[in-house]
């Protein structure tokens, strides 16, 4: 279990400059205090700084490079995994990774790498009471695959206004449909929606 020791004026003080290193909430350690604080003679001689000890009663990051690595060796797949946590978002890159290992883990259109995401936040939720949103990439994937799509969604949307007819895209997962719809939304003469039933749900662009 991950623990760190911390001293400060105050046992809260202590207790907050711990959880700003675990990066964790309270919820989520274990306090014992090892010293309380006391003023010492006449408030300076002999004054002592509250010392706590503050444990993770749960590590995400612990718990992600755990389970992606049985994922990684089930597949036979070798990289290491470089884990962080911001904004209430737990973060994976996955580095060190061969080309063709790495088309295996992201698959067709990222279709693998979505569920590895997925699976990764069941995992990482269970034992969560505020929900933690993850995000996995390898090499700068999933920044390339946007640029891919809002490309497409501006090509296709000329397409419509050109031929005037309804330009159906191929089936994509909710968060491509939404770069697809943001792209689109600021783009004069063509309205979007989605249509069809997952996973086979599409874009469709409309010239107005």
């Amino acid at each position: 279990m991950k623990y760190v020791v911390k001293s400060a004026k105050t046992i809260e003080d202590a207790i907050k400059e711990a959880l700003k290193e675990l990066e964790a909430k309270e919820n989520e350690v274990e306090v014992e205090v090892l010293e309380e604080p006391s003023k010492g003679l006449f408030g300076l001689i002999g004054a002592k700084e509250a010392k706590v000890k503050v444990s993770l009663k749960y590590n995400p990051i612990e718990t992600a490079n755990s389970f992606l690595g049985k994922v990684l060796d089930g597949m036979g797949i070798k990289a290491k995994n470089n884990i962080k946590i911001e904004d209430n978002t737990l973060l994976v890159d996955v580095e060190d990774i061969s080309p063709s290992d790495m088309g295996i883990l992201i698959g067709k259109r990222g279709n693998t790498l979505d569920a590895i995401q997925y699976l990764l936040s069941l995992a990482v939720n269970k034992n969560r009471e505020e929900y933690l949103k993850v995000i996995i990439d390898s090499e700068g994937y999933r920044e390339k695959r946007e640029q891919t799509l809002i490309n497409l969604a501006n090509k296709m949307a000329e397409k419509a206004k050109y031929s005037k007819r309804a330009v159906k895209l191929e089936p994509m997962n909710p968060y491509e449909r939404r770069v697809i719809h943001a792209t689109l939304h600021e783009i004069g003469g063509v309205n979007t929606y989605s249509e069809g039933e997952e996973p086979y749900r599409r874009v469709v662009i409309v010239s107005k």
